[in-house]
């Protein structure tokens, strides 16, 4: 932790967005790592693939592909790259990231900046592939018809990718939450499993946190039907709880502290309407061992950091990986998959 704290006033004197590509940047440099070690009670099966920790580097951070073997290097039992989409696109006029330093929070309204899926997918393909990375995708503002582009990322990606996520609950391009409604939801889910095919990577829906009572019944019951293999739960939120930042007003998808309550409570509604069927990814507001454990005790397979690296420094997924290990010895456990859902 010292280290991050002597650099962090550096990277705070930058804007939010600079000081992000100068970390991408700089972790580009780094020689490669061996992937860590973890207590062997942290791996765990999810969707045919094997995870040695359930502590994730959410989708965001490395939009682009550029850094996924760092991140392992670091202490992320898998990485999630992207979001990507089939054309390269300039995402929404700068400044779009924001530092809530006072919440512990972030708001970005990026919109899926990105230099498109075929610039990823040959970077992607020169890595040896070791560790789990994988793809999260997108459709392009500008798109006639959305489905068409998430089929266009399955095609693209799959290749190089462990699993694929695709987000439909972005707050950031217009009208894309709009697919998590009922007919939509259905087409769109059907059209990928047909896309992925037998042989295609595991797919992972990535939901929003801003739901109404009976959608995540009915999201589940969709995920169900169409075989999608997990849910990540869940992505930033249009809401504005109590925040004192002088940035509190931006518009965007909040992310950090704030959003703990709502993603635990979005959990605890998914774990509900699926009782245990599918496995569920928790993200939002995970900062510390103690907010991965009452995630998974809520029915998280699996959890994802991404704005709590900003103010605890790469590190964090490490001890956050130490941490939990720590409660399985107390409680007796001989692995993850024992604690899950056990609250």
């Amino acid at each position: 932790m010292q280290p991050y704290r002597l650099i962090r006033p550096l990277a705070f004197a930058l804007d939010a967005e600079t000081a992000h590509r100068a970390t991408i940047r700089a972790l580009a440099l780094l020689p490669p790592r061996a992937l860590p070690r973890f207590a062997p009670s942290l791996a765990s099966k999810i969707a045919g693939l094997t995870f040695p920790s359930p502590v994730g580097l959410a989708a965001g951070f490395d939009k682009e592909g550029e850094v996924p073997d760092a991140m392992l290097g670091l202490g992320f039992g898998f990485v999630e790259v992207g979001t990507l989409t089939p054309r390269p696109q300039d995402g929404n006029p700068r400044p779009r990231l924001f530092r809530l330093v006072e919440d512990e929070a972030v708001i970005n309204r990026m919109g899926f900046n990105n230099r498109g899926q075929g610039d990823a997918r040959v970077r992607l393909t020169r890595r040896a592939r070791r560790g789990v990375v994988g793809v999260n995708i997108g459709a392009n503002k500008d798109s006639a018809d959305r489905i068409a582009d998430y089929v266009a990322g399955i095609t693209a990606m799959a290749p190089v990718a462990d699993y694929l996520a695709v987000n439909i609950s972005s707050p950031n391009t217009p009208g894309l939450r709009n697919l998590q409604a009922g007919g939509e939801l259905v087409e769109l889910l059907g059209a990928i499993a047909a896309a992925r095919g037998r042989e295609g990577p595991p797919i992972f829906l990535k939901v929003a946190p801003d739901l109404e009572r009976g959608d995540h019944d009915r999201i589940v019951r969709a995920a169900i039907d169409t075989r999608i293999d997990a849910l990540i739960v869940a992505n930033t939120t249009v809401s504005r709880p109590l925040l004192v930042s002088r940035y509190k007003g931006e518009g965007g998808g909040l992310s950090g502290a704030p959003l703990k309550p709502l993603a635990l409570d979005a959990l605890r509604a998914f774990r509900a309407a699926s009782g245990g069927e599918l496995p569920l990814i928790a993200a939002g507001g995970i900062a510390s061992a103690d907010d991965a454990w009452t995630r998974i005790v809520a029915g998280a397979s699996l959890v994802q950091l991404y704005s709590a690296l900003v103010y605890h420094g790469p590190g964090l997924a490490r001890r956050i990986a130490d941490g939990l290990a720590e409660r399985l010895g107390e409680r007796g456990m001989s692995s993850i998959a024992e604690a899950v859902g056990s609250g």
